[in-house]
């Protein structure tokens, strides 16, 4: 006999419809941006924009639906982790993105 137990999704505050729904939104913030990119709906500055903004949401929803990121006990170290990791990301690109535009040549 099995010990797995038919609940255990249940009580991390996973289901069929949480999967469902972030299925759905993770499609829909997918889609939007091709569209936008197809039809040329809006100009060069404002697609990078909405498809920034589209992704953002992208890994929001990742978060929230698929890693489980608000069902946590405490202590919270899986986001303590992420927003560290985040810092770091944030570094390396703004100090990249810096150094580039700043790179003189002479």
């Amino acid at each position: 006999m099995s010990n797995h137990n038919p609940n255990e999704h249940q009580a991390h505050g996973s289901s069929m419809k949480t999967y469902t729904i972030g299925f759905v939104l993770s499609i829909i913030l997918t889609i939007l941006p091709l569209v936008v990119v197809l039809n040329n709906m809006m100009n060069k500055t404002a697609t990078v924009i909405f498809i920034l903004i589209m992704a953002i949401l992208q890994f929001v929803v990742q978060l929230f639906f698929f890693m489980h990121i608000r069902d946590e006990e405490k202590p919270r170290y899986n986001s303590m982790a992420l927003i560290f990791g985040l810092a770091i990301l944030l570094t390396i690109v703004a100090g990249s993105i810096w150094i580039m535009n700043n790179n003189v040549i002479g």
